[in-house]
């Protein structure tokens, strides 16, 4: 049962088989948390399945909210060394925190910081070996937290966000993104959220359980995973909502009422 409810989030990304090449390759992961029901963990569990040791996945992490040191922690006690990874060239670590702010000026311009960024991550893909550059995770935590280091500018995320989209045609990476959705006002929600739902493959969204808290259950996700292919030509939306469980080295998902 144990296995049960950790392959229920696999299962709805489509990572539920183990092949070649990435099950995401070419596609857009939004994933959308609130501030009381962290969506962190999707993050983690989608960086460490792309870091898999049989796997060929590079990953591209764009940290805005945590330092390495903190996702080190939490990956060595899913059983991934970013250390080890990052030395094997197949974790590439951009600290944003480091770059918010060079010499006080309050933020990063669009000119110095995200086009920059886009140009490292571009460089960066372009030198892998060809079976690796075919095979790139890029994952981006957070989307709000970009804006702020941009000055409160949504439109220069969007268009680092196209920038990005950019890349999963050119070279086939895959985008993981992670934004706060209850931190804006149902009216004032940027654009950049809006079109990142529109693109987005696959949406996911981590929110508290409509009954309230509760010890044992710590909120349900909701994965609509677009597109899904049914046989040849044929194709649809696969919508899966479930219950979730963080502990420490491992996330229990499991169906509303299936735990006595």
């Amino acid at each position: 049962m144990e296995q049960r409810y950790s392959n229920l989030l696999d299962e709805a990304l489509g990572l539920d088989q183990t092949i070649e090449p990435w099950p995401l390759r070419g596609r857009i992961v939004a994933i959308e948390d609130q501030v009381e029901t962290s969506g962190s963990f999707v993050l983690h569990h989608l960086l460490k399945r792309a870091l898999s040791p049989n796997s060929s996945n590079v990953s591209i992490f764009i940290a805005f909210s945590q330092p390495f040191s903190h996702y080190d922690r939490v990956l060595r006690k899913l059983g991934c060394n970013l250390v080890t990874q990052r030395d094997n060239k197949r974790f590439f670590f951009f600290d944003m925190l480091k770059l918010q702010c060079p010499g006080g000026d309050g933020g990063i311009t669009p000119e110095g910081g995200l086009i920059a960024l886009y140009g490292k991550i571009h460089e960066t893909i372009s030198v892998l070996p060809e079976i690796s550059r075919k095979n790139v995770t890029i994952i981006i935590d957070d989307l709000s937290l970009m804006e702020v280091a941009a000055n409160g500018s949504s439109d220069y995320v969007l268009d680092f966000l196209h920038y990005c989209r950019t890349l999963t045609s050119e070279f086939g990476c895959s985008l993981v993104t992670l934004n706060h959705e209850d931190i804006y006002a149902s009216a004032d929600r940027p654009t950049f959220l809006l079109q990142m739902e529109y693109l987005a493959d696959i949406l996911i969204k981590a929110e508290p359980l409509a009954t309230g808290l509760a010890t044992d259950v710590h909120g349900q996700l909701t994965v609509m995973n677009k597109g899904i292919n049914y046989g040849q030509d044929s194709s649809r939306n696969k919508i899966s909502n479930f219950h979730f469980k963080v502990k420490e080295n491992i996330v229990e998902c499991f169906y509303p009422g299936s735990r006595g």
